[in-house]
């Protein structure tokens, strides 16, 4: 895709389907003559002027608003056409149709105008430096945005707040390896480098900082990606009817008939703005018990699903609790559960409207998926465990790179130190490991970003935007 970035480019900018009103948008360089051929006229630049837009002869298509931005004042930095026109389908495929048919019969750059790919004008904004990559990714946060809270805060990132925070911790850096580097380059000073320039001062300030905004960009990327959260345990331990409980819709089949849900049943919810992806899944057995072919197989997809879990709910059913028979199959799950050891548990004590609770255990949640008793803690205790504040009201959006890129600065960050402490034997290692955390944060803004990583993440744009 990156290759043809200098052709013109057009495509309908609004959502498939009937409309009031559809947008086309063209971009590329010196569209005056598609100006004149569409709109029979030139256009006073960013003013909205109504008109009727021309066929080949001289027939209007559509009557409505023309918009035209000349570069470098545009979204794409290049000149920019908008036609506004009433949004049917047809109508703006004709418009489509009439663009590239003007440009077939121009003479010079025009003459290249295609379709364009998906995300192919943020993809020209970036290159034309009127955004950088986190705010370009904020673009379709933004509009895949299925929260308030979420649309808020990745406003936020394409208005710049992630970026400043990224661009000063690359500041300091900058400023603290060029003080590293002269001293590489002048060994005869005789100036004791880290004492003077207070390197480890320098460098404790600035993972500070990082710190600060890596915790961010993980509640960032939470709000961005939301929580995968599978519901385990035994059959009936009331599973679905927490699905149920927590969606507030009847989504689950419940019956006392054990083997009921056979497989995943998901449902994605809010708990204070934040997506929970909630997966039900079959419930498990001892590897003892006979099971036929289609619980076995539900019962495996149950394990894969919880591999794949950011929180793994294992509820457990206080009325069987004390039975041997049930704690020998929990015996048997929590083993296995126990080799996950990336996957964060929560236990959780269900049907408390039924049997008492044993005594209080501050690492479980008793409730009642039928009655509601409890969910209230439960969703607390999933944000807590999840790394959500509830009580942080403003933020940017994050994806899951930018935090392993902060990640992997504050590990270059914690061997600069270390080097740093050696004295100036390590002052090389030194500078390097501060020329590596440099890059990592420039992996976010796009300053080091290959192009096939550019390609894969505006491929996942819309077309037309």
């Amino acid at each position: 895709m990156l290759s043809h970035l200098v052709d013109p480019i057009v495509a309908v900018a609004t959502a498939p389907g009937r409309g009031a009103v559809g947008i086309v948008r063209v971009s590329g360089r010196d569209l005056g003559s598609l100006v004149r051929a569409l709109c029979g006229r030139s256009l006073e630049p960013r003013h909205a002027t109504l008109l009727p837009f021309l066929d080949a002869h001289g027939q209007p298509i559509d009557q409505g608003l023309a918009l035209y931005f000349p570069a470098p004042h545009s979204y794409t930095g290049e000149d920019v056409l908008e036609l506004h026109a009433h949004g049917g389908a047809v109508v703006l495929q004709l418009l489509v149709a009439r663009c590239l048919e003007v440009a077939a019969a121009a003479a010079g750059q025009l003459r290249a105008l295609r379709p364009a790919a998906p995300g192919e004008f943020t993809t020209r904004a970036f290159l034309n430096g009127k955004l950088d990559l986190a705010q370009a990714e904020a673009v379709a946060d933004l509009i895949d945005a299925g929260t308030e809270a979420a649309a808020r805060w990745a406003a936020r990132s394409l208005a710049g707040e992630f970026s400043r925070e990224v661009q000063a911790l690359a500041d300091a850096l900058v400023e603290l390896r060029a003080l590293v580097e002269a001293t590489l380059d002048f060994p005869d000073e005789e100036i004791d480098f880290l004492q003077r320039a207070d390197a480890l001062g320098r460098l404790a300030r600035i993972d500070e900082r990082l710190q600060s905004v890596l915790a961010a960009a993980r509640r960032g990327a939470l709000l961005r990606e939301g929580i995968h959260v599978v519901l385990a345990g035994q059959p009936n331990v009331g599973k679905s009817s927490l699905l149920n409980a927590l969606a507030g819709a009847e989504l689950a089949i419940v019956t006392p008939i054990p083997g009921t849900t056979r497989d995943k049943v998901a449902q994605t919810i809010q708990i204070h703005g934040v997506p929970v992806h909630v997966a039900d899944t079959a419930g498990l057995r001892s590897p003892d018990d006979a099971l036929d072919e289609v619980e076995r197989i539900g019962i495996e997809r149950s394990w894969a699903e919880i591999g794949r879990a950011d929180v793994v709910l294992v509820l457990h059913d206080l009325t069987r609790l004390a039975a041997p028979e049930y704690q020998r199959a929990q015996a048997a799950i929590e083993a296995r559960l126990q080799s996950l050891t990336q996957v964060p548990r929560l236990q959780v004590l269900n049907k408390c409207d039924l049997a008492p609770p044993p005594a209080p255990n501050k690492d479980a949640i008793v409730l009642s998926a039928l009655t509601g008793e409890g969910l209230d803690a439960l969703r607390s205790a999933l944000l807590e465990l999840a790394g959500w504040q509830a009580t942080i009201e403003g933020g940017f959006i994050a994806r899951t790179r930018h935090v392993h890129a902060l990640r992997r600065a504050a590990e270059h960050l914690t061997q600069a130190r270390a080097h740093a402490r050696a004295g100036d034997a390590a002052l090389e290692l030194l500078a390097e490991e501060l020329r590596l955390a440099h890059q990592s944060l420039g992996e976010i803004t796009g300053a080091f970003t290959p192009d096939d990583l550019l390609g894969e993440i505006f491929g996942r744009f819309c077309i037309g935007k």
